[in-house]
């Protein structure tokens, strides 16, 4: 069977190579059709678990109390905030901004209620609510109000007065949450094992039916973003703005990936064409391989496109890496073919070419199962794209590993031989003085690997999950900057929820109580639901009392306390305004009845509906993180706080839920974290399994794997004494280092065991290596190295320590490859016994 692959394999593509040929441009052809169909997506869905129960928790009360679903403007004006000419350009902004389509309604200092300006006697907050466009408000007691109010402060305007902002509501997009829930509901019944083919064929229709009107979101949204941004400009003859907000980040990501997409595709391929041109320094070792790596990336993105599939912000990297590994792959098919060339003058093309094949199908095989097995290490994050990631990476691989040994050999035989010797250079003799430097420094090269070995583990210890969000973005992006100045002015940027639940106790009252059937006996502590309309029966409601109120209140200054958390927002917001309006004295009982009744409908939006369920037995307590602070640890603070409130204040941990946007993108990046660890130790074991298969001996097996755990520990020893924190991207490195490294060490101890059977002598081998594979390691571990670091371009600060860590990771398994790697095969001898 294997004869017969390997007789119709070089029938076709060797004997007959334009049919194969024409075979690849079909190929190319039918796939390129569908390259406008590539889609990108970098929405919030794209960076949090796919089956994150905190998920499904957040969707459900973002449904209730409001979603993250606006933008924010900051708004810093030229002359002072409460003159005539800025309020009247305020107006106009916000009057331009309303207009928009998907906008809901536009939140500024000129429509919020004022309460303290002057003070509103609660009998009269039905009839005598102001705003600052009321004719003859006074505007200092606004300006004061804005400071020193509970509601305002640090909110609409910064402690110095200076700057406010435009917060913009987004319409409710209702179709897109029922296509949401409908496929989320039919994949969860799908996962439980009880489903029929009706089902599946119902799934994969609402998935697509989601994914597509997803797309449309994103491009209306990325519209409406882009008309801000004009209506912005338009304006900014009067004050500095800047624009932030989930929605503005989606849509700005999407365009780093665009960016990303096509600087690092087209830089990546003129890097290629000079890296080739200095080494090979012929148009045919050019041509060939930039031809190759073309093919590999068209087909892909085809496919990708063919299969709707999205590429979001972490495998936008997919095409430079898929580049980089497919050069890698064909360098090694050149050298190997300018080595015969030399060591057999005069042989014919076909024969020369199907001996490269011949010789070099095997390693390279193995080389590309070893990097899919990295790449495959990422399916298990649970993260879906990093899954993606993986899977694109794998089908990548293989796409590349198989269209390369059909386009390569094809073409290459169309070609004359090279004279013998034209590959010959100045790296043999690099690669030789390596081999030397081994030979002569036993004890330097083993003592130093153990040191690194030793300092890795330290820097490893040291690696930190958690990172700040304000930290992917480069200082000069409009992301970052914006959400700076909301960050230091404004009461942080980034949202954290706590909402909490009765305990067991009162649950079980009510139970009593509904079986009992005797509603005048409730306890005391239990006040009618002021929330009811006249009329109807009285309710039992748990946080509504002034009992239950005051505890709200000291987990509401405890927040507050903190350094990592900004402003605070929760019902006892509420109390301490109505506090304040009443000179100081607590609402009691009665008193909050009585606010209910009076309390017009714009206050109770403001105070009341985003803190308080409609029953009143939940509340909803908004926080949000100062980002910029450099002793932010999401998980730490979570679990101080909670920590607080079980011990300190009584509550039962059960009725405690954290939920936003940092508890999802937390549980993301510990989730990758776990997986990762735990994942990693398998790659090796198996790549150490497929290298005990290929080099058929244990002892070169567990050899061979030491300079890639080596050059794998380096690489992350190095953020953790760096202080570079692990998150979405960099976090992958350790399974990409392992992947790709690994194809130098295969190459060189097949090579080696190839070469050792002509004389038996270490020493010689080792030569040997260094003077032929020796080569092609060194040119693709450059070219590798030095095309991961033109990601260094990106605007995005992940991809940027993706590129120099990898590339740096590169630099140090080549060094493993060509000095520890032979040292250790000399030094143990491991090929002594099967050839002697």
């Amino acid at each position: 069977m294997k004869k017969l692959l390997v007789d119709s394999y070089f029938k076709w593509v060797v004997e007959k190579p334009l049919l194969a040929l024409a075979f690849v441009a079909l190929v190319v052809a039918g796939f390129s059709f569908h390259i406008a169909k590539f889609k990108l997506d970098a929405s919030a869905e794209s960076l949090v678990l796919e089956n994150d129960n905190a998920l499904e928790y957040y969707r459900k009360i973002a449904k209730v109390y409001g979603s993250d679903d606006f933008l924010v403007i900051t708004y810093s004006p030229f002359k002072d905030l409460m003159t005539d000419e800025v309020l009247d350009d305020l107006k106009e902004l916000s009057d331009e901004l309303s207009k928009l389509e998907r906008i809901h309604s536009i939140d500024n200092i000129l429509n919020v209620p004022l309460l303290n300006s002057p003070r509103v006697e609660i009998s009269k907050l039905d009839s005598d609510i102001r705003t600052l466009e009321t004719p003859g408000v006074d505007r200092e007691l606004a300006r004061k109000e804005f400071l020193e109010s509970p509601i305002y402060k640090n909110l609409l305007m910064s402690a110095d007065g200076k700057t406010t902002i435009i917060r913009v509501n987004f319409k409710r997009d209702q179709k897109y949450f029922d296509l949401l829930y409908k496929r989320n509901d039919l994949r969860a019944k799908i996962k439980t094992g009880d489903f029929t083919a009706s089902d599946e064929e119902s799934f994969k229709k609402a998935q697509k039916e989601f994914r597509n009107y997803h797309a449309g979101v994103l491009d209306r949204e990325d519209k409406v973003i882009q008309a801000v941004r004009d209506i912005m400009d338009r304006h900014r003859d009067h004050a500095e703005m800047f624009l932030g907000g989930v929605p503005m980040i989606t849509t700005d990501m999407i365009g780093f990936i665009e960016h990303d997409l096509k600087t690092f595709g087209l830089g990546v391929i003129a890097f290629l064409i000079f890296m080739l041109s200095f080494f090979f320094k012929k148009w045919r070792w050019v041509a060939l391989p930039v031809g190759s790596c073309i093919i590999t990336v068209v087909v892909m993105i085809g496919f990708l496109g063919l299969m709707d599939w999205r590429v979001t912000v972490i495998s936008s990297n997919f095409i430079s890496i898929l580049l980089i590994i497919t050069m890698s792959l064909i360098i090694h098919l050149i050298v190997r073919y300018q080595d015969l060339n030399d060591s057999n003058p005069g042989q014919d093309q076909k024969q020369l070419v199907r001996q490269t094949v011949s010789l070099m199908v095997q390693p390279c095989f193995y080389t590309t199962i070893t990097t899919v097995v990295a790449f495959c290490s990422l399916l298990v994050s649970g993260i879906r794209p990093v899954i993606d990631f993986g899977w694109i990476m794998t089908l990548g691989i293989s796409l590349a590993f198989i269209l390369n040994f059909i386009f390569f050999p094809a073409a290459l035989v169309f070609l004359n031989p090279e004279k013998p010797g034209s590959g010959k250079d100045g790296t043999q003799g690099f690669t030789l003085a390596i081999a030397a430097y081994t030979n002569r420094h036993h004890k330097i090269i083993l003592w130093g690997s153990f040191l690194l070995a030793v300092v890795s583990a330290v820097g490893i210890s040291k690696l930190e999950v958690e990172n700040r969000f304000i930290d992917h973005f480069k200082s000069n992006t409009e992301i970052y900057k914006g959400m700076e100045v909301i960050d230091r002015q404004l009461g942080g940027t980034t949202p954290l929820n706590i909402v909490m639940n009765p305990d067991q106790k009162y649950f079980e009252y009510l139970k009593e109580v509904e079986n009992n059937k005797a509603e005048e006996d409730l306890d005391d502590s239990f006040e009618d639901d002021p929330f009811a309309d006249e009329g109807d029966t009285a309710e039992v409601n748990f946080w509504f009392n002034s009992n239950m109120l005051d505890r709200v209140e000291l987990i509401h200054d405890y927040l507050e306390s903190l350094p990592e958390v900004g402003k605070v927002q929760s019902i006892s917001t509420l109390i301490k305004v109505f506090t304040q309006l009443d000179k100081g004295r607590k609402p009691d009982d009665y008193d909050l009845a009585l606010i209910r009744k009076l309390m017009p409908e714009n206050v109770k939006d403001a105070l009341v509906n985003p803190y308080l369920s409609q029953d009143a037995n939940q509340i909803h307590i908004n926080m949000r993180l100062i980002e910029s602070d450099p002793n932010l640890r999401r998980s730490d603070l979570i679990e101080k706080i909670r920590n607080h409130l079980v011990s300190k204040l009584n509550f039962d941990s059960d009725t405690i839920h954290f939920t936003g946007m940092v508890v999802l993108y937390n549980n993301m990046l510990q989730s990758l974290y776990r997986s990762q660890i735990l994942t990693i130790g398998v790659v090796f074991f198996a790549i150490m399994f497929m290298f005990m298969i290929l080099f058929r001996s244990f002892s070169l097996a567990l050899i061979g794997i030491i300079p890639n755990l080596l050059a794998a520990g380096t690489v992350l020893s190095l953020m953790g004494w760096m202080g570079i924190p692990l998150d979405m991207m960099t976090i992958t490195i350790a399974a990409i280092t392992v992947g790709i490294a690994v194809d130098d060490t295969i190459h060189y101890i097949h090579r080696f065991q190839t070469e050792f059977k002509e004389d038996q002598d270490y020493l010689a081998t080792m030569d040997r290596c260094h003077g032929s594979i020796g080569k092609a390691m060194y040119y693709t571990s450059v070219t590798i190295t030095l095309g991961f670091s033109i990601l260094a371009l990106s605007e995005f600060m992940p991809t940027i320590y993706f590129g120099l860590l990898t590339g740096a990771a590169m630099v140090i398994a080549l060094l493993g490859a060509l000095t520890l790697l032979p040292l250790l095969i000399v030094v143990f001898r491991p090929l002594s016994s099967a050839n002697n």
